[in-house]
């Protein structure tokens, strides 16, 4: 894992990043902020986004340098600062959250396809889902041929995937309205949608699903050339990523009206673009969308292996997820994370599920993990540990640190109790691996106050099975 051949340079790091952030979610953002929000709640939204994510960016560069022997990032920040249990909940949640991800992708680049061959339909279809398992398995193969490789064919697919987005971004901001962006700022010819702040609150697991990978580079930190990369990628990559996202969802706003845009199929930029500029417009993003995707399913791909290879490695997770094959691939954690994408595209095929229910449910995977992160960096600046002699960035880094884990907990409340039930539900059963693990280590499984909050969890999971059952809770 530390072989010179391997080292990440600062160009793949920041690649990583943005590739992470950067797959289908850009692409379908006018209609899904359109059908939760109108203007003013968009902007004051993106607003809060800007701030929270900002502040996470920070998060992550400042472990990053201060706790440079913690690899891995999100699961080790956890485990570090409270515990075994929180550890491998992070590791757990934020794994489940990529190829969660991963799925709701699939489903997506299929159903652009759908715009060309009415047989792929919305990317649930049997044909659809059949040519998907095949495109998972070739991602798989090309994945375990090395690290280092996949990361090279990451930076060209980041590259060509900004591509048709920078291209939108010209055509829109030529074609913008402003008597379109102004005829109903705050939605009050719709009163289905809520008040402002109704609508800011539905508008937050879409945001943040299209920032999951911020963490990207301190994923990575073990295999970068330079430690001070890491925090470096982290905000260029975040801060470059906020910037297309926030002009591609509000120049969209003053090209079509808020109702054209709720109604229209994702990937919606393709319909805005066909708005403007014809057909035509809508075959140029469907070709950028499927390279994004590519890049993003391989960006992933390589991230859940990862994730799962560092638990393992330090006795997280059971020992057989740290095998790795010639090419210092881990193997077995590859290999687990494409067999459970394989069975939740085929359960995606008889639930119907589709791609928003999909990235919902993967944004709420993740926010355990990030608030786990901020709380250690509230924990490290407040105690004053790695602060000895810099009193003022002690606390600088405690303030931002307070402002990341507010909008955590702001992002739980947002995303509602069906996803935090549902969130629970995929928790649970962590807890086999976690027991291995803790076996072959002959240890107790938990603390008294690990205890505690596995049987939340598991009440948690009781109540969203029952709602699963009875019908009140659906995926």
């Amino acid at each position: 894992m530390s072989q010179p051949a391997q080292k990440l340079r600062l160009g793949a790091l920041i690649a990583l990043v943005v590739g992470s952030m950067i797959g289908g979610g850009i692409f379908s953002l006018p209609q899904n902020m359109a059908a939760r929000a109108e203007v003013g709640a968009v902007l004051i939204g993106w607003a809060i986004t800007a701030v929270g994510m900002l502040t996470l960016a920070f998060v992550f560069q400042t472990l990053a340098n201060r706790k440079p022997e913690l690899d891995s990032g999100v699961y080790a920040y956890a485990k570090a600062g409270f515990g075994d249990y929180m550890g491998f909940s992070s590791a757990w949640g934020y794994w489940i959250s990529a190829w969660m991800g991963n799925v709701g992708y699939f489903v997506l680049l299929f159903s652009t396809l759908g715009y060309f061959f009415p047989v792929f339909g919305q990317g649930n279809t049997p044909v659809a889902i059949g040519c998907a398992s095949l495109l998972l398995w070739a991602v798989h193969f090309l994945v375990l041929r090395g690290i280092k490789e996949a990361a090279f064919i990451n930076q060209i697919t980041t590259v060509a995937k900004i591509v048709p987005l920078l291209m939108f971004i010209v055509i829109a901001a030529v074609a913008f309205k402003a008597d379109i962006f102004t005829r109903d700022i705050w939605g009050l010819g719709n009163p289905n949608m809520g008040n402002v702040v109704d609508q800011v609150r539905n508008m937050m697991l879409v945001t943040v699903f299209v920032f999951i990978g911020i963490e990207g580079a301190s994923v990575y930190s073990a295999r970068a050339e330079k430690r001070s990369d890491v925090g470096r990628a982290t905000v260029i990559g975040f801060l470059g990523v906020l910037a297309l996202l926030v002009l591609v969802n509000v120049l969209s706003l003053g090209i079509m009206s808020q109702p054209e845009l709720a109604q229209l199929q994702n990937p919606s930029l393709a319909g805005v673009l066909e708005h403007i500029v014809g057909p035509w417009g809508a075959m140029a993003i469907s070709i950028g969308l499927a390279v994004s995707l590519l890049g993003a399913l391989l960006s992933w791909a390589l991230l859940c292996a990862e994730i799962l290879y560092a638990t393992a490695h330090d006795k997280t997770m059971p020992a057989f997820l740290k095998k790795e094959n010639a090419n210092q691939v881990p193997v077995n954690a590859l290999w687990l994370t494409n067999v459970m994408i394989q069975v939740f595209l085929v359960i995606t095929l008889f639930s119907h599920s589709t791609y928003t229910t999909l990235i919902y449910l993967a944004s709420s995977m993740i926010l355990v993990p990030y608030l786990w992160s901020a709380a250690y960096a509230v924990l490290l600046s407040g105690r004053g540990e790695t602060y000895e002699d810099a009193h003022g960035q002690r606390l600088k880094d405690l303030l931002v640190g307070l402002i990341a884990l507010g909008y955590a907990v702001w992002l739980l409340y947002a995303g509602g109790l069906k996803y935090l039930l549902l969130s629970a539900l995929l928790y649970a059963p962590g807890v086999i691996l976690f027991a291995l693990a803790k076996r072959e280590q002959r240890q107790p499984l938990f603390t008294h106050m690990e205890k505690g909050i596995f049987s939340c969890v598991i009440t948690g999971a009781g109540l969203a099975a029952y709602g699963l059952y009875s019908g009140v809770l659906s995926l």
